[in-house]
């Protein structure tokens, strides 16, 4: 199985030039990236050419999304990216209520079409927060999900557990919309604190064995390791794909 890695994990650890041969030499053969990577997007494809890695995927913010999308679509033509996930929505601008919800959601599913007619797929990246109901009960995973039906959804498990919500559940009712997910691991508590509360894969609280097959049961064919904060970059990619070997 390919393995991605979220260069995000490792933007402590720079330069790219060794992460990148580390990630090459410990058996990854994908990288999803950022928007630390896309500065110089001709040149970062020439260092994943040279150590044998491809970038199927990567985060854009949905401000380039929305008011320079030629940029986002030149810069994954640059890197080979097929599939475009929007990772974040700051908490300034996250809405309070089914209506604004609705009408992000709808911002979304322009984007997406935007993205389709320019040879490329789109989805959202979740965290926590969409999983958490307003105070008129909106949920904002779902509205988002029902608001754009032709978006993809790249599902953090770790984040959805955050959320206080069940990822089997997600997973069995939308396998139709999940075609990556992110693979994190939720520290025991009172653990790893300066980590925020994260672990290396396989070495945490999730049942990663039992999700990896209901993921691939849903059809999910990309798999990004990730941590949101690591001590020791090196050491989590490490670690982490061993453990997943391991299952």
């Amino acid at each position: 199985m390919d393995i991605s890695f979220q260069l995000y994990s490792a933007r402590n650890a720079t330069p790219w030039e060794g992460v990148v041969k580390t990630l090459a030499d410990l058996g990854y053969t994908q990288v999803e990236g950022f928007g630390g990577n896309f500065e110089d997007a001709a040149g970062f494809r020439s260092l994943l050419d040279q150590n044998g890695l491809s970038m199927p995927s990567g985060h854009f913010s949905v401000d380039m999304l929305e008011n320079d999308p030629e940029k986002a679509l030149d810069i994954a033509k640059a890197l080979g990216i097929t599939r475009i996930y929007c990772p974040y929505l700051d908490e300034s601008e996250r809405p309070s209520d089914a209506a604004g919800w609705a009408a992000f959601a709808a911002r979304l599913e322009v984007i997406g079409e935007r993205m389709r007619a320019g040879g490329v797929a789109f989805g959202w990246h979740n965290h926590d927060f969409e999983f958490v109901a307003c105070d008129d009960g909106t949920l904002p995973m779902q509205v988002i999900l029902d608001g754009a039906p032709n978006i993809d959804w790249e599902a953090d498990i770790a984040w959805i557990i955050r959320g206080g919500a069940d990822p089997f559940e997600w997973i069995s009712a939308n396998k139709d919309r999940i075609t990556a997910a992110h693979v994190k691991d939720i520290a025991p508590a009172g653990e790893c604190a300066d980590e925020d509360g994260w672990s290396d894969v396989g070495h945490g609280t999730v049942d990663w064995a039992a999700l990896m097959t209901a993921l691939k049961q849903a059809g999910v064919d990309l798999f990004v390791m990730e941590h949101d904060n690591p001590s020791d970059a090196t050491r989590f990619a490490t670690r982490s794909i061993e453990a997943l070997r391991q299952m």
